[in-house]
């Protein structure tokens, strides 16, 4: 696959001379990520599918705005878009850190189980959706149904929250700065003691954000009351 070498041996991967899938299949290949360990790939145009299933500790720097899916199933990379990422970006990931520019679409990090998602625009709606372990950090604002059905890690939110915000959730943790349109079903609004003051404070950090304090967030999570079938709660479910 041809490629061209910069001053900082990123190797430069050009999307409108490259096939995706070449790109992809580089990405996979274990000898040629062992040898190149940052990338940088020019000409998204919006593609679909943008550095899914990297299984290695490499630097992918995509520069521009990408289609649904990128860096889905990522293990160990660290994928940067420098731009808006289209639905699911960070889908299913299970390690390593994920970070856009701009902004997400909608379910960004769904079903999610590990490493961290950093937003630094706006996320749509259903972000973190049913996410599983992952950390998810936005800097905007999230739309409505978001961290619905969310099971574990935590969902950290600067800005404002839409509608049914947790709806259905389970074990995850819900952090907001602003305000929350309306809290879904068996969500609550809880206490934030010590220890969320802590991961709070770590989440920010990772994410490189230092111009807020973990003590102005409010926290949200599950209040257990639909854990096991009710006939009182049928209209909950």
């Amino acid at each position: 696959m041809p490629a061209s070498a910069r001053a900082d041996e990123a190797r430069i991967v050009d999307l409108a001379e490259i096939s995706l899938r070449d790109l992809n299949r580089a990405l996979h290949d274990p000898q040629e990520v062992a040898r190149d360990t940052a990338w940088e790939v020019l000409n998204p145009k919006g593609s679909h599918a943008v550095a899914v299933g990297v299984e290695a500790p490499i630097n992918v720097d995509v520069r521009g705005s990408v289609g649904y899916y990128c860096a889905g199933m990522n293990q160990k990379g660290t994928i940067t878009v420098h731009g808006s990422a289209g639905p699911g970006v960070a889908e299913n990931m299970m390690s390593g850190t994920v970070v856009v520019k701009g902004d997400a679409s909608q379910y960004a990090g769904a079903t999610g189980r590990g490493g961290l998602l950093v937003i630094e625009g706006n996320a749509s709606s259903r972000c973190g959706i049913s996410m599983k372990g992952i950390d998810i950090v936005v800097r905007g604002n999230v739309g409505h149904m978001s961290a619905f059905m969310a099971q574990s890690g935590n969902l950290v939110v600067l800005g404002d929250a839409g509608d049914a915000l947790g709806d259905s959730i389970y074990e995850a943790r819900l952090f907001v700065r602003g305000k929350v349109k309306s809290l879904g079903a068996d969500c609550i609004e809880k206490e934030v003691r010590p220890e969320h003051i802590a991961i709070l404070k770590g989440l920010l950090d990772r994410a490189g954000i230092t111009d807020v304090k973990p003590e102005e967030f409010k926290r949200y999570g599950s209040a257990r009351t639909l854990y096991n079938f009710n006939i009182d709660n049928a209209d909950a479910y």
